[in-house]
């Protein structure tokens, strides 16, 4: 998207199918495109520009609720606009980081995706958030995969309760 629209206000003020094309790798692009542009103009109308620097100087949990109150940004996303946008302490729990943290026994059973956001913000210290994410979905993608997830290459299979349990039923 940055090499198609220099600027946010660029992606603001294109078409809604020029967006949509240069989110599409992404997925859901009719869904979100519009989405995004009408998430840009409400930042537009109500501070008079197209920025969220403002929210580096509010408390996280209130800068948190400002993002969430925008339609269509859940906990992941605020998490994600602060974290590295804003370098302020907020963790992202997407698909791979609570799959990981589940099957690890860092994020309790069953628990949901939205309330492990504040679970792993209370386990993990501030100043982790950032390599402790990043790390966590890397190992989701290459190595904790959904299907068939890659145990017999896994460096913390040792730690990890997902692995114990199967190690069982296998018979290994």
């Amino acid at each position: 998207m940055r090499e198609r629209f220099p600027t946010w206000e660029a992606v603001r003020d294109a078409p809604v199918e020029a967006v949509q094309e240069a989110i599409r790798p992404a997925g859901l692009s009719a869904q979100k495109a519009p989405r995004i542009q009408r998430i840009l103009r409400r930042i537009t109308e109500e501070r008079g520009e197209l920025s969220l620097d403002f929210l580096a100087e509010w408390p996280v949990e209130e800068a948190k609720a400002w993002l969430r109150r925008l339609d269509g940004v859940g906990p992941k996303t605020a998490a994600i606009v602060l974290l590295f946008s804003l370098n302020r302490p907020a963790f992202p729990v997407d698909t791979h980081v609570h799959r990981v943290g589940t099957r690890l026994g860092l994020i309790p059973e069953g628990m949901s995706a939205e309330k492990a956001h504040d679970w792993m913000e209370a386990l993990i210290p501030p100043e982790r958030y950032l390599p402790f994410h990043l790390l966590l979905i890397r190992h989701g993608r290459e190595i904790c995969k959904a299907q068939r997830p890659r145990c017999d290459l896994c460096p913390v299979r040792r730690w990890c309760d997902f692995y114990r349990r199967h190690q069982r039923k296998s018979g290994e």
